[in-house]
């Protein structure tokens, strides 16, 4: 509690989510020394140097995106502005999927995470190279292009920021190297004692005169190398090698995968989004663990020179429909995910994957005062997906602002979309 009776900042009369405390209702929330100091019915009378009124507000954990490309600079046209990303959309912590390596991690200690604004964490790439915009390169992610021993040292001596493993199963490297990497990342991830996150759905184009590989067929044999806790990315994804087999139903390995032997599901929204096949995967009884939002330099506008219009077109990762995490959230919303379930794949799930679920993901008093603020604005928005399909939401969760730590952030990024009636 806060000496002295005087609290930094009181966010009062907004409706609180907070699936892991169990909390759904109107609460008020006070903070101190960049913690949650008290959550109470009404906290009216209690002193405090800020008071927000979150008044028809939605008040939630700060939101935790589990798919950012934020490593500015170094990540070439894929590594976005961090902050834009982060508290400036709402965002509280963001979790760079495959940007540093072990070659590159202190790059993204010092330069990113000690300068930005948003808690900063990773998923190492097994890719000596990272993510260093890889399908214009390849070949340098191969076997070859991995050096098992050096990541598994690298990513023990900085497992404060270190939350996972990153590797790509998707047809054209396939059909260039089978599945070792992918057998070298289980490798990584289980000498390391963290969940190895697989890319599904088409990166690479198949190799110069290899026969066309069967999607289907890499499903098969990727499945058995992961384990209990490791995450399959992009289930929604317009690609081939999904979630969706060529026959057009969910493959029933997937089922078995998800639902008997504890894989999760991060949505990775990105380029990748269609919902056609969003509807197909839920419908099947696949629900998303984690909800990242995969926005980087090729799939949204960039407020700065990330290069040409036609260079961005021609990358297999171009999208054409604005979005963000917010976005992301509507979407599921339209698709009749209920909301505290999408909450959840924000705050007290992504938690729980990066074993950090007692200091985030929660408005639990102790915990870090990372709290996002959202309007669920209600209406007809028009909503597109990277398949050009577009739908009409009748709501739109729009983020307000954030406190990260316990310090208050306006979401005033360029990368908020604006809403488009319908």
């Amino acid at each position: 509690m806060a000496g002295n009776g005087q609290f930094d900042t009181i966010i009062e009369k907004g409706t609180l989510i907070d699936p892991a405390a169990g909390r759904n209702g109107r609460f008020d929330i006070a903070v101190k020394d960049g913690k949650i100091a008290a959550v109470g019915a009404d906290l009216s009378t209690a002193q405090a140097a800020r008071r927000i009124d979150a008044s028809g507000q939605l008040v939630i954990p700060g939101m935790i995106d589990t798919h950012a490309h934020v490593y500015q600079h170094v990540t070439g046209k894929f590594g976005l502005p961090p902050d834009m990303v982060g508290v400036r959309s709402g965002v509280t912590t963001l979790i760079d999927q495959g940007g540093p390596s072990c070659m590159t991690i202190g790059g993204f200690r010092h330069l990113v995470g000690e300068t930005a604004k948003s808690r900063m964490l990773c998923f190492i790439s097994c890719y000596l190279v990272g993510g260093l915009e890889g399908h214009l390169y390849p070949d340098l992610y191969g076997p070859i292009g991995v050096n098992a021993e050096h990541t598994i040292r690298v990513a023990k001596e900085n497992l404060d920021i270190v939350k996972g493993i990153k590797a790509h199963a998707e047809i054209g490297g396939q059909s260039r190297w089978g599945l070792d990497v992918i057998r070298i990342g289980k490798e990584i991830s289980r000498e390391t004692g963290l969940p190895l996150y697989i890319h599904l759905g088409q990166l690479w184009p198949t190799a110069d005169s290899a026969p066309i590989p069967d999607a289907d067929e890499l499903i098969r044999e990727l499945l058995p190398i992961m384990e209990e806790g490791d995450i399959l990315a992009h289930p929604f994804t317009r690609h081939p090698g999904g979630f969706v087999s060529g026959s057009g139903e969910i493959h029933p390995i997937l089922l078995e995968a998800v639902h008997q032997r504890g894989l999760l599901v991060d949505v990775g929204h990105g380029s990748h989004f269609s919902f056609d096949v969003a509807r197909k995967v839920l419908d099947a009884g696949i629900m998303p663990f984690t909800l990242g939002a995969d926005m980087h330099g090729y799939n949204v506008q960039v407020p700065v020179n990330h290069g040409s219009d036609a260079a961005r077109s021609e990358s297999p990762f171009f999208g054409v429909a604005p979005f963000n995490l917010t976005i992301a959230m509507s979407e599921l919303l339209h698709l009749g995910v209920p909301l505290e379930d999408v909450v959840a794949m924000v705050s007290a799930n992504p938690a729980r994957l990066i074993g950090m679920d007692d200091r985030i993901g929660s408005l639990q008093p102790g915990h870090e005062a990372d709290v996002s603020l959202l309007k669920i604005e209600t209406g007809r928005f028009k909503l597109s997906d990277n398949s050009g399909v577009e739908v009409a939401s009748e709501r739109l969760v729009r983020p307000v602002s954030c406190l990260r730590a316990g310090e208050l952030f306006q979401a005033d990024s360029p990368f908020i979309p604006d809403a488009i009636a319908a």
